[in-house]
């Protein structure tokens, strides 16, 4: 199974965003989700939704965001992992989406996941997305409809975002038993991988996602790890180790 982490861009700077970046890579994860911040909260928790604030704070710009991720990817001493941009579509649509995709494939990211952006309405996005080569990862949720699935699997590639929970990101202390039902049906109909996000935040969790996930997500307590720096002025060092040995541990549960 691979690993993916989450991570705010701008949180509690760009420069510690490099810092973590660096740091994940070198934990073995094997892609990145790095959000940019967005005003109204989409599906977000309380952690992730401080983040964005916190960053937003500094009225950061989208540009500085794709300049700070090619100058990592070009300055890594080793190879970071796949890259991801989680981002509303209402950035997309501003910058416009030939532009923004442009501008994201330059900058070193190899795919999009806009929770906003309705499957009804990906057919131009996901048309850019394959011409210029980069994944549009699509979210479907327990209470996503069999004929509304299909329909996201027409225009999805990369991945599915599997959403193990009707309900906002944060760490809960074990997942639905009707997920694992979920996830079987969703093999059986496509041929993507799937990786789970939402409420996933210790390597004890996997478990029950072997052999039916092909992936997990962790966002809220590795962002978590990263706001420490800001509200309890915990040293960047320290951060970077905190969330270092949780990511290792993700890895090595992933990876067995």
């Amino acid at each position: 199974m691979a690993f993916m982490p989450f991570i705010t861009a701008g949180d509690p700077d760009l420069a510690a965003t490099q810092a973590v970046l660096h740091e994940l890579a070198a934990r073995g994860v094997d892609l990145i989700e790095i959000g940019f911040p967005y005003s109204d909260p989409i599906a977000d928790g309380p952690v992730i939704q401080a983040s964005y604030t916190r960053a937003l704070a500094q009225h950061l710009h989208v540009n500085q965001i794709f300049a700070t991720v090619r100058e990592t990817t070009a300055n890594a001493a080793q190879p970071l992992p796949p890259l991801v941009a989680m981002v509303a579509y209402a950035i997309i649509f501003r910058m416009g989406p030939e532009k923004f995709v442009a501008d994201a494939c330059q900058a070193g990211f190899s795919g999009l996941i806009v929770p906003d952006l309705p499957a009804d309405e990906a057919a131009e996005l996901s048309r850019i997305c394959r011409a210029a080569g980069i994944d549009l990862v699509e979210l479907i949720a327990p209470t996503t409809t069999p004929a509304r699935t299909q329909r996201i699997l027409e225009t999805a590639t990369g991945f599915i975002y599997c959403i193990s929970v009707a309900g906002i990101t944060g760490v809960r202390d074990e997942l639905p038993a009707e997920l694992q039902e979920q996830l079987k049906w969703l093999k059986s109909q496509t041929k993507l991988p799937l990786a789970v996000g939402f409420g996933i935040s210790r390597p004890d969790q996997v478990d029950s996602l072997r052999g039916l996930a092909d992936g997990v997500i962790v966002g809220s307590a590795i962002v978590r790890h990263i706001g420490a720096i800001s509200e309890s002025q915990v040293p960047l060092p320290t951060a970077l180790q905190n969330l270092g040995t949780l990511a290792a541990q993700m890895v090595a549960a992933t990876h067995k």
